[in-house]
This record gives C-alpha cells, sequence and structure tokens, in this order.
C-alpha cells in the first residue's frame, strides 16, 4: 500500500497535482469536528516536511471535503493540529485541480473590504456576513513542498482566509457583527452562542 501510494505521488507530482476523485463517498476518511469541539480552538503548528504522509492528509482531507460537498477544508477541522489547509472552488469541474497550502502566511492584504455571506463544515446550516479584506497575497507550499506566491480575489481571497483562520482557531461565527443574526443563525441549527469567541 504504501509503495503504490509512493508511485502515485511520484505521478502526482510530474503533473503537479494530487490525484483525487472529486466524487461524493458514503464513508471519508474523516469526520470533521463542528462547533463547541475544543480541537477547534486549538493554533496549528507549522509542518516541518513534506512527505508522503503530509500528501496522505491532503488527499484524504479533499476526499472528506467533497463527501462533506464543501470547498474548503483545514487540517483542524478533522483533528489534526498541523497547518495544512485545502481549497477547490470548481466541485463540479474533475479537471480543474485542488489547491493545497501548507504553512500558508498572508503577506499582504488589499482591495478593500467586503462584507459576503459564509458558511463553514464545522457549523453546518449556519450561513452569515462577515466583512475581510477583498485581495490577499499568500506565500505557502504546495502538497510536493514547493514555496509558492498567489495573489487571491472574489470567493478564492474570501475562502483562503477563512480556512487560514481555523489555523488560529478562529471560526468565521467569531468574525460575525449582527449579533442579533448570529443567535438566530446558531438557534436554528442547534449550536450554542456560548461557543463563539466574538473578536472585538
Amino acid at each position: 500500500m504504501a509503495n503504490s501510494f509512493a508511485k502515485l505521488a511520484r505521478s502526482a507530482e510530474l503533473s503537479g497535482r494530487l490525484q483525487v476523485s472529486k466524487e461524493p463517498i458514503e464513508n471519508p476518511p474523516y469526520d470533521i469536528h463542528k462547533l463547541g469541539d475544543d480541537v477547534l480552538r486549538e493554533p496549528a503548528r507549522r509542518i516541518g516536511k513534506v512527505d508522503d504522509a503530509v500528501r496522505q492528509l491532503a488527499t484524504d482531507m479533499l476526499v472528506s471535503m467533497y463527501a462533506a460537498r464543501g470547498i474548503g477544508l483545514a487540517a483542524p477541522q478533522i483533528g489534526v493540529n498541523q497547518q495544512l489547509l485545502v481549497i477547490d472552488l470548481e466541485l463540479e469541474d474533475p479537471n480543474s485541480p485542488p489547491l493545497v497550502l501548507i504553512n500558508p502566511e498572508i503577506t499582504s492584504v488589499g482591495g478593500g473590504l467586503c462584507t459576503y455571506e459564509e458558511g463553514c463544515l464545522s457549523i453546518p446550516g449556519v450561513y452569515l456576513d462577515v466583512v475581510r479584506p477583498s485581495v490577499v497575497d499568500v506565500s505557502y507550499r504546495d502538497a510536493f513542498g514547493r514555496p509558492k506566491r498567489m495573489k487571491a480575489d472574489g470567493l478564492m481571497a474570501r475562502c483562503i482566509q477563512h480556512e487560514m483562520d481555523h489555523l488560529n482557531g478562529v471560526l468565521f461565527v467569531d468574525r460575525v457583527t449582527d449579533e442579533d443574526k448570529l443567535i438566530e443563525g446558531l438557534n436554528e441549527k442547534g449550536f450554542d452562542r456560548s461557543d463563539v469567541r466574538s473578536i472585538a
């Protein structure tokens, strides 16, 4: 099994992408932790070496994300305290490669602030407005340890910021400023306001 994965990893590196089916499966590798679970509040550790174990983790995260029909997932959401996140804004396009960001850092923001509705696989069914910068520059390592930089705007910029928050133990509901909407949204889906750590 390890040897076959190593061969797949070498093949993936040559193509520059992880080979992951986007078809949802019934029993994904990981369950996704929900608001109220302590693991979501722990700062993630940097990854020292990008190896087959990290690529397997990224692959399993993608499979779990696709199973939940999400567009982003951070390692703390599956109980893994590492700075790794995966993003795919093109769930319906099997040929569009997902994005894997290891040890991501936002190096600059711009474009002004933008309000947009967000949701989260860790708080299913809750959708609330969050204000974030509309453009970000990000440095990271890809699934093969190569240093990368990218400028993101629109939904990609928002998704990166949302998932990077998870690496710092922050959830999108912590950034919601409309208290009435927050309480209403949480109560409707059975979540507790006391589990939110509002950011002033």
